[in-house]
């Protein structure tokens, strides 16, 4: 029997919201909490702050990894970037925060792992998806580029079989004029989904399909029934898991109100063909809003560890 790990971060103007948080579920429908709502792990190097996590179990090596966006808010829109976002973007790290761990509650420390040069801004919410004819895994993310001064961001990727070294990145989709962040990508029957946000004037999360990994992607009409319902502008960070019953959960990340009003919302879909996702509110419970993260399909073993670790030493070995 299967059951899920959420890992995300928290919307708070204290820097305990800007580190790694876990949530668990037996069904993937009703949340619980890890570790009283504390983090279990810790950014102490680059911007001691990070968001917009991806979680990976590693067909490659069984190795547990945790990637993810190297950002303080309440550090560094203070600091370093003079309160301006166009400074994050142009000018933020290069590098995503990676952890490892072998059973999901002994992680190693932070590390810096630099996927991007000088050429690109900030790289921004990573996720992994992994190439099973080339047996090593596609990590994307979104930047700003200089390609076109920084403007429209575009969603790049790189190739890596360890989490530690990478091919140069590339686009991935970059269409000419759009925005496009936030990219998360899903393999269903030998084909390839892609949620991203668009900005510009659709403000929306879209979804496209591919018959590869890179592309190139088609928009999918039948998802955007469901999101035009929703207001403009204020979801994004898609995230989907399968569950047992072949069903998928789409989770999007509502950021229309202040601080802890933020937080996921749930949609369901018989399959990822269909394109056809209907927001589920009632069905779902969190204990809190949930921001930018992945969910990991586990064993009952690993949520009972999970779940029993004392997280006070933060799991480091």
């Amino acid at each position: 029997m299967q059951a899920y790990l959420f890992v995300h971060f928290r919307e708070k103007t204290t820097p305990d919201g800007e580190q790694v948080h876990f949530a668990l579920s037996r069904d993937g429908f009703r949340w619980e909490m890890v570790n009283n709502g504390n983090p279990v792990l810790w950014a102490y190097h680059g911007d001691k702050g990070v968001r917009d996590f991806t979680v990976v179990r590693s067909r490659i090596d069984n190795r547990f990894y945790i990637l993810a966006t190297d950002l303080s808010l309440a550090y560094g829109l203070r600091n370093q970037y003079h309160g301006s976002w166009d400074e994050i973007s142009r000018h933020g790290s290069k590098c995503l925060s990676v952890w490892e761990s072998d059973d999901l509650v002994n992680w190693t420390e932070q590390r810096m792992a630099q996927v991007a040069d000088e050429a690109f801004g900030c790289v921004w919410a990573p996720d992994a998806v992994y190439d099973k004819k080339r047996q090593e895994y596609v990590l994307h993310w979104s930047s700003a580029h200089e390609y076109n001064d920084f403007q429209e961001k575009g969603i790049y990727c790189c190739r890596t079989r360890d989490f530690r070294h990478f091919t140069k990145p590339e686009p991935l989709y970059r269409p000419e004029g759009e925005d496009v962040i936030d990219s998360a990508i899903y393999e269903e029957d030998g084909r390839y989904y892609l949620f991203a946000k668009f900005g510009g004037t659709v403000r929306r999360v879209a979804l496209l399909s591919s018959d590869t990994i890179t592309g190139k992607y088609i928009k999918m009409n039948a998802f955007d029934a469901e999101m035009e319902k929703l207001e403009a502008g204020v979801y994004e960070a898609p995230t989907a898991v399968r569950l047992a019953d072949g069903r998928w959960c789409l989770f999007l990340d509502y950021y229309g109100a202040p601080g802890a009003a933020q937080g996921y919302v749930p949609f369901v879909a018989d399959s990822l063909k269909s394109g056809v996702f209907v927001r589920s509110d009632a069905e779902f419970s969190f204990p809190y809003g949930f921001k930018h993260g992945t969910i990991l399909t586990i064993t009952e073993e690993e949520y009972d560890r999970i779940r029993m670790h004392d997280w006070s030493d933060k799991g480091w070995v």
